[in-house]
């Protein structure tokens, strides 16, 4: 465990990238600079070498929680930090096709090993190729075999005889992977189970005390994870949604019949998880979240909601509502002139969030009290409202609401749509149709 305060040093300059230059180029240019985000890197880059305790970095899909993958000792860091089961395995992130390589052919059958003369290279299997020449660096994992004498700890594959492997869109992720230069072992820098962080403030409210150092490069652009994809089946198949879809992965050659493998649900507690994100609940506030499929009436979302603080079911005091399409500013829990002339933004939260009171339902009853509503409108956009969707969770969190009602959209608005939902149905106790 970290043994002193959780600092956040700020990388955002660097978001820009490299331009036209390499990685090593970039790199040479700042460190000859002496500037202070190629300091923050160096000591991260350290820290990841050496230290058994994991550090938080950004990438475009969101803030990762690293590790040298072929340490066990650092990799175990992970899951204490995380306090996340040893059963669901890690993503690995590479900064580069070359370390790829290094890793599909270990020290043990390098150049230099005597049998290396008797041992073919391997190369990337010949059906990812259409895949990682449109889509890295990006937000891809594919699923490759782990090969015999792998660099890779075992804590990374949790048993399985494969891995999954990507190369971050970001250059802030794949600078620091080349500086470390080792292969970064990265799930989500949040607390197991809890939403995902999109942001360095994130990590910290979860991980303080328990990492030394976050590296602060700004909100995550695509705002949910990777897709998964494995193409050792046949027919290929995706095992978890993401930001790459199911009609851009078969527009791809030999991918034209790529089905859909994962579970909205849990797998069997049995089971052996193939890819992140497929067995345990995830994603979940502390809050009870309520999801609505897309289409629910209005008038039934708000009978329910109204049932729920009027009873006392749920203990509510505090609410939160999570909006996208359809729904109405508060969702009619007031009559649209007392609304609106009682709608206050939050300014503790974010800009999206507004309050208002709510009476109870019923005279002389211990519901009849004023309780509070927080009305959050994520946009009408699958990308807006993918990009703050974590977001949206963890302000309302924050304010210790008992429960949260989220609009749903429709799994058949694209790829991005079917990954928010995927999502959400992790982090709901139910999902209801008024």
């Amino acid at each position: 465990m970290a043994t002193q305060e959780t600092r956040v040093v700020s990388i955002q300059r660097l978001q820009s990238g490299p331009g036209s230059r390499t990685l090593a180029e970039w790199w040479a240019d700042e460190t000859k600079l002496q500037t202070p985000e190629a300091k923050a890197i160096e000591e991260a880059a350290q820290l990841l070498r050496t230290s058994d305790i994991p550090v938080a970095f950004p990438t475009e899909t969101v803030y990762g929680l690293g590790a040298d993958a072929t340490r066990s000792a650092a990799v175990q860091g992970i899951y204490r930090a995380k306090q996340r089961p040893s059963d669901n395995p890690l993503i690995v992130h590479v900064d580069s096709l070359d370390m790829l390589t290094r890793l599909l052919n270990p020290s043990s059958s390098s150049p230099d090993s005597p049998s290396s003369t008797q041992t073919p290279r391997i190369h990337l299997p010949e059906i990812y190729r259409p895949l990682v020449e449109r889509f890295w660096p990006g937000p891809l994992t594919i699923i490759l075999p782990n090969p015999s004498g792998s660099d890779l700890a075992p804590e990374v594959t949790s048993s399985l005889t494969t891995f999954g492997v990507r190369m971050p869109k970001s250059a802030l992720a794949r600078l620091l992977i080349h500086v470390t230069d080792r292969p970064l072992a990265a799930p989500s820098a949040n607390a197991s189970t809890k939403p995902s962080p999109t942001t360095a403030q994130h990590v910290y409210h979860d991980l303080h005390g328990r990492i030394d150092l976050i590296l602060d490069g700004g909100p995550s652009g695509v705002g949910v994870e990777s897709t998964v994809v494995d193409g050792l089946c046949h027919p290929p198949a995706i095992l978890r949604p993401g930001g790459i879809g199911l009609e851009e992965l078969r527009s791809c050659p030999g991918w034209e019949e790529v089905t859909v493998a994962y579970h909205d649900g849990t797998l069997d507690v049995k089971e052996i998880p193939r890819a992140p994100g497929m067995k345990y609940r995830h994603y979940s506030p502390k809050a009870r979240v309520v999801l609505f499929e897309s289409g629910s009436q209005i008038a039934g979302v708000t009978r329910h909601v109204r049932r729920d603080l009027a009873d006392g079911a749920v203990g509510a005091h505090n609410i939160g509502i999570v909006r996208t399409r359809m729904w109405p500013q508060g969702l009619d829990l007031l009559p649209s002139d007392a609304l609106a002339s009682s709608l206050r933004p939050v300014s503790s939260a974010i800009e999206h969030l507004q309050s208002f009171p709510v009476p109870g339902q019923e005279m002389g009853s211990p519901s009849n009290r004023t309780k509070t509503a927080y009305d959050y409108h994520l946009g009408s956009d699958t990308e807006a409202i993918a990009h703050g969707l974590f977001a949206a969770l963890r302000a309302l969190d924050e304010l210790d609401v008992d429960v949260i009602y989220v609009e749903g959209i429709p799994d058949r608005d694209g790829d991005l749509a079917a990954a928010v939902m995927n999502r959400l149905r992790k982090a709901a106790g139910a999902e209801l149709k008024a």
